[in-house]
């Protein structure tokens, strides 16, 4: 069951740095305050007991899961663990009894399980990770973001219609604008894949590919989808991750130096705060897995409460949305078709 707006998100309870508890917290965040259903799939025990302290016993129900899969196991765990919470969110989807999966887990581990319980849709050679940047006026859809390290050149063309996709149901973009990330702007520039890719991605039909983009314009919104490897894209997600907390590190500590600088950021604590919510990697409510017969949102790993409930509300607007039948118009007719991939 590819879409099943209605349905209510299948969250893994068990995946996280901080499950069951925080998981629960925003579990019951996104039912109270955002009216989105619910199902916990995990141990039932530790489950219940974080459910009422919250009060919240009856109002979320919990499907068992016997296993579940550590932070540090990798794509073989899913082979190891048939039965672990993630795979029984995925079994949830694939019945049709839930609408979405969340997941704060073992990245490889959802992928791998994703892959092997979900299946790709047709056309589809490997799914990719996508994640929105805090760019203005919307967000940018940067892809792939770490599901496959090695790619052919007839990818980038597969996972530029995929993030297009994204960006037509989540953010309301008509004509996508697609990016090449590589060392310059001109077509020329890059090693033989992305050169190769450049190639195929100016020929694709369906997408409205603007060329290539360098590092520096990732936050700029020039365009966007930014499509590249899964190496490259996750290196520079987690750089830019890592460059807004030294940022803002600095800021602080330069506010504390005077106070004159203690006044100035009084004066615009509003604008910082504002700031600081724009550029959180969990208020986007996480990466998501695309191209599978399934809505997948990876959480962050170290999601507190509000970071899962934005993950059940992105999952649960997505499947609504229908991104999965979307990305099935845009690849059926181009595999049917041109038989790109």
């Amino acid at each position: 069951m590819p879409d099943t707006p209605g349905a209510p998100v299948a969250l893994d309870a068990m995946g996280g740095d901080h499950a069951p508890g925080e998981v629960v917290a925003g579990a019951v965040q996104a039912v109270r305050e955002h009216g989105v259903p619910v199902v916990l799939v995990g141990a039932p025990r530790p489950i219940h007991e974080a459910l009422a302290r919250h009060g919240a016993a009856a109002e979320i129900p919990i499907v068992r899961a016997e296993e579940t899969l550590a932070m540090d196991e990798g794509a073989l765990a899913s082979l190891r663990r048939p039965r672990s919470s993630i795979a029984v969110a995925c079994h949830l989807v694939r019945r049709g009894d839930a609408a979405a999966v969340v997941s704060a887990g073992s990245t490889a581990g959802i992928v791998a399980t994703g892959k092997l319980r979900l299946k790709g849709q047709p056309g589809v050679l490997r799914p990719a990770i996508a994640v929105a940047l805090p760019t203005l006026p919307r967000p940018t859809v940067l892809l792939d973001a770490g599901a496959n390290a090695e790619v052919k050149p007839e990818m980038f063309a597969q996972f530029a219609h995929l993030g297009a996709a994204y960006a037509e149901t989540a953010f309301r973009v008509a004509e996508p604008r697609i990016g090449l990330l590589t060392i310059g702007s001109e077509p020329g520039k890059g090693n033989k894949l992305v050169k190769r890719a450049h190639e195929l991605l100016s020929a694709a039909p369906g997408l409205r590919f603007a060329g290539n983009i360098e590092g520096h314009d990732l936050l700029t919104g020039v365009v966007d989808v930014v499509v590249t490897d899964g190496f490259t894209g996750n290196v520079a997600l987690k750089t830019m991750e890592g460059s807004v907390r030294y940022a803002f590190s600095e800021l602080r500590g330069t506010i504390q130096e005077s106070r004159t600088a203690r006044l100035g950021g009084l004066l615009q604590r509003k604008r910082i705060q504002e700031l600081r919510r724009r550029l959180d990697p969990e208020a986007y409510g996480g990466a998501v897995l695309l191209g599978l017969n399934g809505t997948v949102v990876i959480a962050h790993g170290a999601s507190r409460a509000s970071g899962i409930s934005a993950a059940c509300v992105l999952a649960a607007e997505l499947a609504a949305q229908g991104v999965v039948s979307r990305i099935g118009e845009r690849l059926g007719p181009a595999h049917r078709q041109h038989r790109l991939w």
